[in-house]
C-alpha cells in the first residue's frame, strides 16, 4: 500500500519552486533533483531550481556560463528535453512562445556552470514535446516531438563525449509519429509510451526499441508490446518514472466525447512491473493528488517527488510526496489525515478541500450526514471537495434553460427560474446519450449530484432502502472532464431514473 502526502512547509528548508507545467526534473546521482524551465500564465522560465536530498533544503544556485550570444545559460523554454549523464543536466529543444528551438546545452552541477554546445553529425531539427533517456553514463537518446508542421518518428542518439548526434537507422516496422509521450531505458530497451499522434488522436500503445547497445551488434528495431494486466487509457503529457522491479505511471491527459472531444486529465497511478510483465494498478490507501499533465516526477530512493503540471485550467505549484506505508510521512496521513490547503490562487480551485469543510457543513442536512454515518456510506457519497451548488446559483444551468425556453434573461425573479428548471430537466428527460451536446454535460452533472443530494435528505431511515455504492456511479465526480465516452448513457439513465423518484 502507498499514500499520497502533500508536503508541508516542515519538509523542505529554503524556497520551493514557483508554479509551473511543462518543466523539466532530473536526478543528479543520489544527490539533488535538478528543476529547470517551464511555463505559468503564458511566461517561459528559465529559472533553475536544486532541491538538496540530503539536507532537505531547496535552493537557487548563482550559474554562470556563456552562449553564443553571450547570456548565461539557455533562454526561457517549456517541453523541451533533460536528461543527467553523472553531474551534468542537459537540455536541447522545447518551445518559447510559438517558436521551437533548437539550442542544445549542459548545466555542470558541481561548478553551475552553463556551457551552450556546438554539436555536429546529424543534427536533429529544433522541436518540442519529444522525449529522451540515458543510454548508461554516456549517451542520449531522443525520440519523435513537434516541430510546428508535423508530428516525428525520427530516432537521434547522442555521444556526450564527442557530441556527435546520429540518426538511427531503423528497419521493419515503426511506431507512428507523435509528440508529449514518454521514453525509457529500461536495460537493453528503450520504452516508449503514448502521446498525441498525426490529426491528433491520443494514444495508449507501448513499443520497445532495440539496438542502442554497440556491444549487442543488434539491428535497430521497433517492436510493439501488447501487455496484460489494467493497462493505463491512452494519453500524453504524464510521466514514467523507473522505481526498482517496475516503471510507475501517473497523470497525463487524454480526451473524451463522441462527437465533439474534450480534454479528459488524469491522476491515477498504475505500474509496469518488469518482472512479470504486466501492467498493474498501484495500491493507493488514501485520495490522489489533483488531476494534471506536463507535470514532473522524480524517484528518491523508495519515495516518489510530484511537482507542478497543469490541469486545463490552472497551473498548479503544489508538491506531494509518494510514500510506501512504512515510510514516516505515510505515518503523518494514516495518524492525522491531513487538510489540504491551497498553495495558490490557481490551485485554489482543484484543491479547496479543506475551505469546503466549512461550507458543506453549513450545506448538508444533518439527515444525511446521521444516515452516512449509520450505513458507513460516507465514502461512496461524500467526497471532499465536492460542492453541491442550488440550481438558482448555477448561472451555466440557468442559462442553458434560458435557451431552451427562448428567453434572453430571467424578468420575473424566482417563479420564473423555477419554470425553466423543469423546462431544462423535461429536455434531458427526454433526450437520449447522442443528443446531448458537450457544453450541457456539465449542467447535466451538477444536477444529477443536486438530486442525489436531495433524495438523500428526505430518506429518513434505513428501511426507506438507501442505495448502495453501485447505485450513484458519478456523484463523487468534480467536474464533467472526468466523464469518459462511454460514461454518457450511464450518467443520462442514473439521471432519469433519479427525476422518476
Amino acid at each position: 500500500m502507498h499514500y499520497w502526502v502533500r508536503a508541508s512547509s516542515s519538509d523542505f528548508g529554503g524556497t520551493v519552486p514557483q508554479p509551473r507545467s511543462g518543466h523539466s526534473a532530473v536526478n543528479i546521482g543520489k544527490s539533488k533533483v535538478v528543476v529547470f524551465g517551464g511555463l505559468v500564465d503564458k511566461r517561459f522560465l528559465s529559472d533553475v531550481v536544486v532541491y538538496d536530498i540530503d539536507n532537505k533544503l531547496w535552493f537557487q544556485p548563482e550559474c554562470t556560463g556563456n552562449g553564443s550570444n553571450g547570456q548565461v545559460g539557455p533562454g526561457p523554454r517549456a517541453f523541451h528535453i533533460a536528461v543527467a549523464i553523472d553531474c551534468h543536466m542537459f537540455i536541447f529543444g522545447g518551445r518559447f512562445g510559438s517558436r521551437r528551438l533548437g539550442d542544445f546545452w549542459v548545466l555542470d552541477t558541481d561548478i553551475w556552470q552553463w556551457s551552450e554546445l556546438t554539436s555536429f553529425g546529424d543534427l536533429p531539427s529544433p522541436r518540442d514535446f519529444a522525449a529522451a533517456s540515458a543510454i548508461g553514463n554516456r549517451k542520449i537518446v531522443m525520440y519523435g516531438g513537434w516541430d510546428g508542421k508535423k508530428w516525428l518518428s525520427d530516432v537521434y542518439v547522442l555521444d556526450t563525449i564527442s557530441l556527435e548526434w546520429m540518426q538511427l537507422p531503423v528497419t521493419g516496422s515503426v511506431p507512428p509519429p507523435r509528440c508529449g509521450h514518454t521514453a525509457t531505458m529500461v536495460e537493453k530497451r528503450l520504452l516508449i509510451y503514448g502521446g498525441r499522434g498525426g490529426g491528433g488522436p491520443i494514444m495508449g500503445d507501448l513499443w520497445a526499441l532495440k539496438g542502442l547497445i554497440e556491444e549487442e551488434n543488434e539491428t535497430p528495431g521497433w517492436t510493439q508490446l501488447k501487455l496484460p494486466g489494467q493497462a493505463p487509457s491512452s494519453r500524453c503529457g504524464h510521466t514514467i518514472t523507473s522505481g526498482g522491479h517496475y516503471l510507475l505511471l501517473f497523470g497525463g491527459h487524454g480526451t473524451g466525447g463522441w462527437l465533439s472531444r474534450y480534454d479528459i486529465y488524469y491522476n491515477d497511478t498504475i505500474i509496469l512491473d518488469r518482472l512479470s510483465a504486466q501492467w498493474k494498478r498501484l495500491p493507493i490507501g488514501n485520495e490522489p493528488p489533483p488531476a494534471r499533465a506536463y507535470h514532473s516526477m522524480t524517484c528518491l530512493g523508495s519515495l516518489y517527488l510530484l511537482f507542478g503540471g497543469f490541469d486545463g485550467k490552472s497551473t498548479f505549484g503544489d508538491i506531494w510526496w509518494l510514500v510506501p506505508e512504512e515510510d514516516p510521512i505515510a505515518k503523518r496521513y494514516t495518524e492525522s489525515p491531513p487538510k489540504v490547503l491551497p498553495e495558490n490562487k490557481d490551485v485554489a480551485m482543484e484543491n479547496n478541500n479543506s475551505q469546503f469543510a466549512v461550507k458543506e457543513s453549513q450545506r448538508e442536512s444533518s439527515a444525511i450526514v446521521e444516515l452516512q454515518k449509520k450505513l458507513d456510506i460516507s465514502v461512496s457519497l461524500s467526497r471532499p471537495g465536492l460542492q453541491i451548488m442550488d440550481e438558482l446559483e448555477d448561472e451555466e444551468f440557468l442559462e442553458l434553460a434560458s435557451r431552451l425556453m427562448g428567453a434572453g434573461v430571467f424578468s420575473n425573479g424566482q417563479v420564473s427560474r423555477i419554470q425553466a428548471t423543469q423546462v431544462l430537466r423535461d429536455h434531458w428527460k427526454k433526450s437520449t446519450p447522442r443528443s446531448i451536446p458537450i457544453k450541457e454535460l456539465g449542467p447535466l452533472l451538477r444536477d444529477y449530484q443536486r438530486l442525489i443530494a436531495r433524495h438523500l435528505a428526505n430518506l429518513q431511515s434505513t428501511e426507506l432502502g438507501l442505495p448502495g455504492k453501485e447505485a450513484y456511479t458519478f456523484y463523487h465526480l468534480k467536474n464533467s472532464s472526468q466523464l469518459h465516452m462511454v460514461d454518457i448513457p450511464k450518467l443520462l439513465e442514473e439521471y432519469k431514473k433519479l427525476l422518476a423518484d
